[in-house]
């Protein structure tokens, strides 16, 4: 080794070649020339080779902490994923604790973009941890992971979630740490494992993900990265990996594959799921599958999507998100407040929670909006409360549902919301108001170029919005007066003139 280190004159002729390489060898055999090991006479004085053994395997183990996470099988579109994220991580001798989140809807690949960046940064640390699916496990648990983790011993114990909260901040507030935090539900279970930025040392990174934005701000993050869906090019490449086994599809099934992204809308677990699916299946299956996912989502998409609305904080955010994707999407963020408040929800309140668990959107010009499968989703929600019997589910948008339920007079007292938008060319638009009789509990009612005959007292009293495009009469009947209605829409109708002035209406 002292000779490596003082090599010089003759000895060096040979490699001049090789200079690029020389140097890399000099620094690392210098490097090593430092090196000392235990002294086993005076260290371990008195042990079994068992022993001995046993305690130097579990050491180099804990040493060799430094294995790449299994990002996904088919990375496509990941690094524009983190690029964002990367630039601003990738700052060198910078002594801040940075603290990054991550937050989108469930599926959108947010752990994907993690384990991601910590590949990319990983061998920046010596002490480093990625906490999957913290949401799922009980804190101890998680707690007694990060401690052996970040310092490579299984001496530290946790005897409470207290303690252990503790135990980190007195422990790797010294120490450049690298942390994902992923799939976090709320700020309580953060803050047990992360009492705040003050708990880990200078030019610490900690990441976290999460369906829940509002719980990113409460922790006072630094910056909050939203997880975007996939491009349609990108989608159909990972359709194709999953389904053909290759990056591109055959044409003979590429129709088919277009209409699985569509439906997919950019989420990468759909796709997964999917692709899984259909691989090597005929195209006949294909068509069979995509006319299922009409009526049905499949399980798997259903089953994650379904965490975020199971986390909603009660019930009223549970109707609030089935009305609104059951008739409320692309309308106006304001109206639909209007028309919840009246309905006794508190709207704004609940709007905002929904925004933040990323189950909806609000567009540039104040619509709302939701994804495609998101939608499907709440609507699933609602069929799965009689899935035999429609008239018994508390809300109905199928116009085969709604029209069946007309013909046959078949309303019932647990139908809150109705909504009937027939094809221009269908022959069935005139239906009696005798089959409004038994909806005692109807309070949203759309309609579009429909008829109805008979009697308009049959309608709900507790009517709180009715949407009728292209309403047939020119007068607004008595007995349609809604003493409790709170919105109207009657745009495109033949109406010349209000006659019941009985309610406060807003009209448009």
């Amino acid at each position: 080794m002292t000779l490596i280190l003082r090599m010089s004159g003759n000895r060096l002729v040979v490699l001049r070649n090789h200079k690029k390489k020389v140097e890399r060898w000099r620094a690392a055999l210098t490097k090593a020339s430092y090196l000392f090991g235990w002294d086993h006479r005076n260290t371990f004085d008195g042990w079994d080779d068992a022993k001995l053994i046993s305690m130097i395997t579990s050491e180099v183990t804990m040493k060799l902490n430094n294995t790449y996470l299994d990002v996904a099988p088919y990375q496509v579109g990941i690094d524009s994923r983190m690029l964002d994220i990367s630039e601003y991580l990738d700052v060198r001798d910078s002594n801040d604790v940075r603290v990054i989140g991550i937050s989108g809807m469930g599926g959108i690949g947010k752990t994907t973009i993690a384990k991601a960046v910590y590949n990319k940064f990983y061998d920046k640390f010596e002490h480093k941890s990625f906490l999957e699916k913290v949401r799922e496990k009980e804190v101890e648990k998680l707690q007694t992971q990060l401690l052996l983790d970040i310092l490579q011993t299984t001496k530290t114990k946790v005897s409470s979630v207290a303690a252990g909260t503790a135990l980190v901040g007195e422990r790797f507030r010294r120490l450049k740490v690298l942390v994902i935090f992923d799939d976090v539900e709320d700020v309580k279970q953060l803050r047990e494992l992360a009492a705040n930025r003050q708990s880990f040392g200078p030019g610490s990174i900690i990441i976290i993900t999460t369906r829940n934005k509002h719980m990113l701000q409460e922790f006072a993050v630094d910056k909050i990265y939203p997880a975007k869906g996939m491009e349609r090019e990108e989608a159909l490449e990972l359709l194709s990996w999953y389904a053909f086994g290759s990056k591109c599809c055959p044409s003979d099934y590429l129709e088919l594959a277009r209409e699985v992204v569509d439906y997919c809308g950019g989420l990468p677990l759909a796709l997964q799921v999917l692709g899984s699916t259909l691989f090597k299946r005929s195209i006949g299956e294909w068509k069979s599958t995509l006319d299922k996912l009409e009526k049905i989502p499949a399980g798997k998409i259903h089953e994650q999507l379904k965490i975020s609305y199971d986390g909603l904080n009660d019930d009223y955010e549970r109707e609030i998100f089935c009305d609104i994707s059951c008739f409320f999407i692309g309308m106006d963020k304001n109206d639909v407040m209007q028309i919840l408040d009246g309905c006794g929800f508190s709207a704004m309140a609940g709007i905002e929670v929904l925004h933040g668990r990323c189950l909806v959107t609000v567009n540039r010009k104040n619509k709302l909006m939701m994804h495609d499968l998101l939608r499907d989703m709440g609507r699933e929600i609602v069929r799965a409360e009689n899935p035999k019997y429609p008239e018994k589910r508390s809300r109905l948008w199928r116009p085969e549902d709604v029209k069946a339920l007309l013909i046959d007079n078949s309303g019932t007292e647990e139908i809150e919301g109705l909504s009937l938008n027939l094809p221009s060319h269908d022959e069935e638009t005139s239906f009696s108001t005798e089959a409004f009789t038994n909806m005692k509990r109807l309070r949203l009612l759309q309609l579009k170029y429909i008829q109805l005959t008979g009697e308009y007292h049959c309608l709900s009293k507790k009517l709180k919005w009715l949407c009728w495009r292209g309403f047939p009469l020119k007068f607004i009947p008595k007995d349609l007066c809604q003493p409790n209605i709170v919105a109207i829409d009657i745009r495109y109708s033949s109406l010349r003139q209000v006659l019941c002035e009985e309610s406060g209406v807003s009209t448009k």
